[in-house]
């Protein structure tokens, strides 16, 4: 970690480096904040949002990741997932359902992003560490 120096104090202090950015859509308030503390002690920066129109409202740009509640109100987490999609291709999305047939429904493609309430949070830190490292990779691809 990079340290540098305060000119006036001459305290030496830490550089922080970039967290990213995750977003998280529900329409439960109990589920945003216990994410939210998840995210945030793995090191993310969490933004919370009641839905999708609040997200888009806000604007995609600084977002790193998206996870998505599939069951909400007004615009539900396949519609959300759709348009984000369409203004930011390569930003990953992660789904949550706490309905299970709508899980066991789902394309093969969707299932890898899918998860079910209850789900590991181990499970759901992993896979967006590893979304979020291949994103980075492709970012830096030189050919």
């Amino acid at each position: 970690m990079p340290v540098t120096h305060a000119r006036k104090t001459g305290v030496k202090s830490m550089a922080l480096p970039h967290r990213q950015v995750v977003a998280i859509v529900d329409d439960d308030p109990r589920l945003l904040e216990s994410l939210e503390d998840l995210l945030e002690s793995a090191g993310y920066s969490a933004r919370s949002f009641s839905s999708g129109r609040s997200l888009l409202s806000a604007g995609l740009p600084g977002l790193d990741a998206l996870i998505t509640d599939i069951g909400m109100p007004g615009m539900d987490g396949f519609e959300l997932r759709d348009l984000v999609k369409t203004k930011e291709p390569g930003l990953p999305v992660f789904l949550m359902t706490g309905r299970h047939e709508i899980a066991d429904q789902l394309s093969a493609r969707d299932r890898t992003s899918c998860f079910r309430k209850p789900f590991d949070a181990q499970v759901l830190l992993a896979t967006l560490a590893a979304a979020l490292g291949d994103r980075h990779m492709e970012g830096n691809d030189e050919t």
